[in-house]
């Protein structure tokens, strides 16, 4: 009986002794994801992250826009109050024919309620262009009634042949005064609805006719 034998050791099952290549790759590419989204994220907080500089500036521009509405809303206040002072002036300008006229010394109180007013722009603070024009308008408006004032006083005191003519030019003068009003009223209109106070209406009475913008309608408060 011939002896059992085991198998050859060439038909052996030899042990694996290949390297998981496929186990160790993967590993890999994990740990490689994670250092690229650990970059990324130090990238972006790097980028989205303000410097100094940008930080100032958007503070200056905080600063500013708080300080611009707070001029509005002072000017605003002012020319209120100068409207009060002007309107009764310049109508008196414009009245119909035959209505009773300013004398001399009504004209002269007059000119020293403008020059009043005046005062009120002697020494404006520096605030943006849309603020400046409107602040400008008005004084110009004022500066405008003075004259008017001027040259209808001068007129009273003038030879009879040159009263028509200057009484006509004080005339075109208030009317000028008024309309130059209602472009910084509308200005004013304006930068008020840009600061969120909604429309303010600060416009002068005038006569139809005169050139002078008008309320556009929308209430005050109306928007911003």
């Amino acid at each position: 009986m011939t002896r059992r034998t085991g198998r050859p050791s060439y038909l052996l099952p030899r042990p694996d002794t290949r390297r998981p290549h496929t186990s160790r790759f993967a590993a890999v590419v994990v740990a490689v994801g994670l250092a690229v989204a650990v970059l990324a994220g130090a990238t972006g907080y790097a980028t989205g992250r303000p410097d100094d500089t940008t930080s100032a500036i958007a503070e200056m521009r905080a600063v500013e826009a708080r300080r611009d509405t707070q001029q509005i809303s002072d000017l605003t206040t002012t020319a209120r109050r100068l409207r009060e002072e002007l309107s009764p002036i310049l109508s008196a300008f414009t009245a119909p024919a035959g209505a009773p006229q300013p004398e001399a010394g009504q004209l002269r109180q007059w000119q020293q309620a403008i020059q009043h007013a005046t005062q009120a722009f002697a020494d404006p603070p520096s605030g943006t262009t849309a603020t400046n024009v409107a602040r400008g308008g008005l004084r110009a408006a004022v500066d405008q009634a003075a004259l008017a004032v001027d040259t209808y006083l001068l007129a009273l005191t003038a030879p009879p042949a040159q009263r028509a003519a200057l009484t006509d030019l004080a005339t075109r003068q208030a009317t000028q005064a008024a309309a130059t009003w209602s472009v910084a009223a509308a200005q004013l209109d304006q930068i008020n609805i840009d600061a969120g106070h909604g429309h303010q209406h600060v416009y002068l009475d005038t006569s139809p006719g005169s050139g002078a913008f008008t309320p556009d309608g929308a209430q005050e408060g109306t928007g911003s």
